[in-house]
C-alpha cells in the first residue's frame, strides 16, 4: 500500500492523534531551520560568538546589544503564514481527530491557523515580559524598539518567552505535553531529526498503537516507528488530509 495511503488509513481509524513537530514543519512558511545549509546555525554573526552561543541565556544576559540584534534579524518573522502543514493538522482537529499539538517551533503559526490545543515546548517569539515587573509585550513592540526593548512602566528589559540554551523548560507545558502523548492512540512526528533534548524525550511517553515518523532525513526513531516517510512534511501531510476528506465524499 502507497504510504500516504497508509497513513490516512491511520488516522481514520485513530481517535486521539497528538502531533509532535519540528522546525521543519515551519520552512515552507520562510522560517528557516537550524542545521540545514541555510538554517539559523549557518547565519553570520559577530567575532567573538556563534549562532549557538546567540540565543543562549548567558549571552542575553552578558551580551544583550548583540542578543537582540541576532535575534531581531533571525528568529522573528512578522510576515511568515500558516503553510499547508499547519492548515492540514487544524483540518484534523476540525475532524475530532488531532487532539494536540506539541510544538519545537516558537513562530505561533499552528495558533494563527487555528488550532486550539498548542503545547509550545519552547516558548513563543509572540510574547515578551520584562524582567522586573513582568508585563507583557507583544512581537511588534520587540522589533520597534531600538535595539534592546524596555518596559514603557518600570525600565526593566524586556525578554522574549522563548527558552534559550542554559533555560529550563516550563513546567507546566511539559506536564501537558507528556498527558496528551501518553493519552495518544497515535503519535505523528514530523519535520524533527529528534536531537534537540528534553523535548525529543518525550517520545518515551508514547504508549499507544501508531507511531508514525515523517521527515526528510532519517532519525534515531526510524527503527521503532509503524510508518516512515521521509518527505516534505507539508506535501505528506496536506495529501494524506485531502485523501481523508475525498474517501468522506465519496462514501
Amino acid at each position: 500500500m502507497d504510504k500516504i495511503k497508509e497513513l490516512s488509513e491511520v488516522i481514520k481509524n485513530s481517535n486521539n492523534i497528538v502531533f509532535f513537530g519540528g522546525a521543519g514543519v515551519s520552512t515552507s512558511s520562510g522560517i528557516p531551520d537550524f542545521r540545514s545549509a541555510d538554517g539559523l546555525y549557518s547565519k553570520k554573526t559577530g567575532r567573538f560568538y556563534s549562532p549557538e552561543e546567540a540565543v543562549s541565556h548567558s549571552f542575553f544576559v552578558n551580551y544583550p546589544d548583540e542578543f537582540y540584534d541576532f535575534y531581531k534579524k533571525y528568529l522573528i518573522y512578522p510576515d511568515a503564514k500558516p503553510n499547508r502543514c499547519h492548515t492540514a493538522l487544524y483540518e484534523l482537529e476540525k475532524m475530532g481527530k488531532l487532539k494536540a499539538i506539541v510544538t519545537q517551533n516558537v513562530d505561533g503559526l499552528h495558533q494563527k491557523a487555528g488550532s486550539s490545543v498548542v503545547y509550545e515546548l519552547h516558548g513563543s517569539v509572540l510574547r515578551n515580559y520584562c524582567v522586573r515587573c513582568h508585563e507583557f509585550y507583544d512581537e511588534k513592540y520587540i522589533i520597534s524598539s531600538d535595539n534592546i526593548p524596555s518596559c514603557r512602566k518600570c525600565g526593566g528589559i524586556v525578554k522574549p518567552d522563548v527558552v534559550l540554551y542554559e533555560e529550563g523548560l516550563s513546567e507546566s507545558v511539559l506536564s501537558g505535553a507528556v498527558s496528551a502523548i501518553s493519552s495518544a492512540d497515535t503519535l505523528i512526528i514530523g519535520g524533527t531529526s529528534l536531537v534537540v533534548y528534553p523535548a525529543a524525550g518525550l517520545i518515551r511517553y508514547f504508549r499507544g498503537n501508531n507511531l508514525i515518523l515523517i521527515n526528510k532525513s532519517h532519525t534515531k526513531e526510524d527503527n521503532n516507528a509503524d510508518i516512515v516517510i521521509h518527505d516534505n512534511i507539508e506535501d505528506v501531510l496536506s495529501e494524506a488530509v485531502e485523501d481523508i476528506k475525498e474517501s468522506c465524499r465519496i462514501s
